[in-house]
């Protein structure tokens, strides 16, 4: 029972971290677009990092450890393309009338009248505002789902060995506050809300403890090394697809040049920081 309550409060503090990624949003100004540049090259540089260093090395060598090496590799990869496939073809649903990549002529800008171009400014950002939104709940699904597992991890781990969970609960909650970032910082600047920003943050977080519990009451003789294997491969598909097509582009567009470059790989370095501490 001791080692119950213990898991319950590792895989909490855990997840809950993100939240502190998300406070952020209370210290810049909606206007500040050089800071939501460069925290989306942060966020990406967080998520493609966590992707190829954490998440597919994870699911590579559980599959290889069940499947074989060669089999378990082509199916690591499968997974990961999945993940992308999946979240393309989300895009491309998409109606092109709401899709934000499909951009406005130069020439049929010009042909406009100043009152149409007014007109076509204000479509434009809120097409801005919708695009931001939908970057941040993306990045809030990929995230959660993501967390799933990683609060299963924790909680197995700490009723088998507190110390070994407390240290796993250590590394997953200080690589959780920048992912905070990628899910907040969208949501304020779309809309405008500190408080909705910090409580996506905190929902994405929730999903570690939530999972925890629910996979290991209900799920967990199904959950094997092949099944949490897939599914990391398959987020880190997701979490790629949605660094380059959604986080970059727009960083791109907000951004002035190589401050967004240095904050990417900022991210990365941070993130791989945080996977040194234990």
């Amino acid at each position: 029972m001791e080692n119950l309550t213990l898991a319950i409060i590792f895989t909490t503090f855990a997840g809950l971290s993100s939240g502190l990624g998300s406070l952020l949003a209370f210290f810049t100004k909606k206007t500040d677009t050089r800071f939501l540049a460069t925290a989306l090259s942060f966020s990406a540089g967080v998520m493609i990092f966590i992707s190829f260093v954490e998440l597919f090395d994870e699911a590579k060598e559980d599959l290889q450890y069940i499947l074989g090496g060669d089999l378990g590799f082509a199916a690591t990869i499968a997974a990961f393309f999945v993940g992308v496939l999946v979240i393309l073809l989300l895009d491309r649903l998409i109606p092109e009338v709401d899709n934000p990549h499909h951009a406005i002529d130069a020439k049929q800008l010009e042909a406009l009248s100043e009152d149409d171009q007014d007109k076509l400014g204000e479509t434009l950002a809120i097409k801005d505002k919708e695009e931001l939104h939908r970057v941040g709940m993306v990045s809030f699904s990929a995230i959660a789902l993501h967390n799933f597992p990683e609060g299963l991890v924790t909680f197995v781990a700490t009723m088998a060995d507190p110390a070994l969970g407390l240290s796993i609960a250590i590394a997953i909650a200080l690589h959780n506050i920048p992912e905070g970032i990628a899910v907040s910082i969208p949501i304020f600047y779309a809309t405008g809300s500190r408080v909705k920003a910090v409580l996506y943050a905190f929902g994405a977080g929730a999903a570690e403890p939530i999972g925890a519990l629910i996979g290991y009451f209900l799920l967990y003789q199904l959950l094997d090394e092949l099944i949490f294997g897939l599914i990391f491969a398959f987020v880190a598909g997701v979490m790629v697809f949605i660094s380059v097509d959604e986080l970059l582009p727009i960083s791109q567009k907000y951004g002035e040049g190589h401050r967004e470059i240095y904050a990417f790989i900022l991210g990365m370095f941070i993130m791989a920081a945080t996977l040194l501490v234990v």
